[in-house]
């Protein structure tokens, strides 16, 4: 059965069960920045996501899932020097197709 994708969410830190627990579209150069891909039902799929800075891809992370009932796949990005302040956009997709987009900021 496949799944099918019922919200994106970007943010700071994530709770235990892989949601984000603080949203936000506004990080420092030194944050942690997660993105949770929330499933609404059993199924299983390939999750991906694409982390651009710009036009330039940053990380093209995927991963096999398969789920009972709703979850969250969380994926994460984290420069050791800090980001580059600028725009951003990470791509969520499902089996290869995408499922959305969430654009943020990076600010000192």
């Amino acid at each position: 059965m496949p799944l099918t994708v019922s919200t994106i969410q970007l943010g700071r830190q994530l709770s235990a069960d892989n949601r984000v627990g603080q949203h936000t579209t506004v990080f420092k150069p030194d944050d942690t920045i997660y993105v949770s891909i929330l499933t609404d039902a059993t199924g299983a799929g390939t999750i991906g996501v694409k982390w651009m800075y710009g036009e330039r891809v940053i990380s093209e992370p995927s991963r096999e899932v398969s789920y009972k009932g709703a979850a969250a796949t969380e994926f994460h990005i984290q420069n050791s020097g800090g980001f580059p302040d600028g725009s951003y956009s990470v791509e969520a997709f499902l089996d290869g197709a995408s499922v959305g987009k969430r654009t943020f900021t990076v600010q000192r």
